[in-house]
């Protein structure tokens, strides 16, 4: 795995549990930021040819 792939992989991971602890703490505004991420680190991964899980 090169070392652009690894990172993206774990700013995704690292993304999504920021979401998940945005979302648990009742922070709306935090969780549409960090969804926003999410979603652009996954069109980057796509874009490259990065596989990944969907867990958010």
């Amino acid at each position: 795995m090169d070392a652009f792939t690894a990172g993206i992989l774990q700013r995704i991971r690292n993304t999504e549990a920021d979401l998940v602890r945005a979302r648990e703490s009742g922070d709306e505004f935090l969780a549409e930021v960090e969804l926003a991420e999410l979603e652009d680190l996954k069109r980057l991964a796509t874009e490259h040819g990065v596989r990944y899980s969907v867990n958010a």
